[in-house]
């Protein structure tokens, strides 16, 4: 995974948009990491589900950082990238963004690499069939 990066534009396709709710928040009112990560494995997972062709699982997710808060209120958007697709695993970039309370200027939250595998209704690795 490259460095964070603080440019102003997404990179990848936008797969999943939610609104930050209260119920989410730690005791300062910010959105937890743990649910941000929770919206980042699923958007991962619709974009690996249309790469595979199916079914598929989280296996790893590597270097996350958050670099600013979330806000109650704000709509979280996930990006997701895909780097690479091997013989049943997918390596994606998934970033997240928001948009600033003050200006509405898109605000870079975090990014973190997923890998998910292809698996068949039993649970087990499956081949990526190409297409």
């Amino acid at each position: 995974m490259s460095d964070i990066d603080t440019a102003p534009v997404p990179q990848g396709d936008l797969a999943l948009q939610t609104v930050a709710m209260p119920k989410d928040t730690n005791a300062n009112g910010d959105i937890f990491g743990g649910w941000l990560l929770s919206q980042m494995d699923i958007a991962g997972m619709i974009t690996a589900i249309e790469v595979a062709g199916g079914r598929v699982a989280t296996v790893a997710i590597d270097g996350m950082a958050f670099l600013t808060p979330v806000h109650v209120g704000a709509v979280v958007s996930c990006y997701c990238d895909v780097l690479e697709v091997g013989r049943s695993s997918i390596r994606i970039v998934v970033e997240v963004w928001i948009n600033s309370k003050h200006d509405r200027e898109p605000i870079k939250v975090t990014e973190g690499e997923f890998v998910f595998v292809a698996i068949d209704e039993k649970g087990r690795t499956r081949t990526i069939q190409s297409s």
